[in-house]
């Protein structure tokens, strides 16, 4: 399915109520405005929303330490999903840390979500361990993944 061609930008203070809506939407502990906007006024954080006509359907984020990407979350609102948005806001999170000078790239998933483990993989992510017990809300483990730019 088809929903428009896509818009990818910096996020924004404006876009937070959008922001907390594909959070809920996403997640089972969502963030609070008060952890994005922390997010959005750390210098070493930088976050990108996608925008399908007119409206945020999803977003992600990373934090620069050093010269490695930490990605904080990867979010793409329910309805949207398989559409190529999640791949295409991976591609300007990646161009951007390139342009950063960033050599290396980690995430952490949950180990039962096998689309996004698929999608990481499609960019080179390699398994590289496991954090027990990672996720708050069921004690999940996370998957540990890399990319080497």
């Amino acid at each position: 399915m088809s929903f428009g061609e896509p818009l990818i930008r910096r996020m924004e203070i404006n876009d937070l109520d959008e922001i907390l809506e594909v959070e809920k939407n996403c997640f089972n502990v969502p963030w609070t405005r008060h952890m994005f906007e922390d997010e959005l006024y750390n210098l070493n954080a930088y976050y990108y929303v996608i925008k399908v006509n007119g409206k945020i359907v999803g977003y992600v984020g990373f934090w620069k330490i050093i010269d490695e990407a930490h990605i904080t979350n990867v979010a793409i609102h329910s309805d949207y999903r398989r559409s190529g948005y999640g791949r295409a806001l991976i591609n300007a999170l990646l161009n951007k840390a390139r342009e950063l000078g960033i050599i290396a790239a980690t995430l952490e998933v949950r180990v039962s979500n096998l689309a996004a483990i698929s999608l990481y993989e499609s960019f080179g992510f390699i398994s590289s361990g496991v954090r027990r017990g990672y996720y708050s809300d069921n004690n999940e483990d996370a998957l540990i993944m890399w990319l080497k730019l």
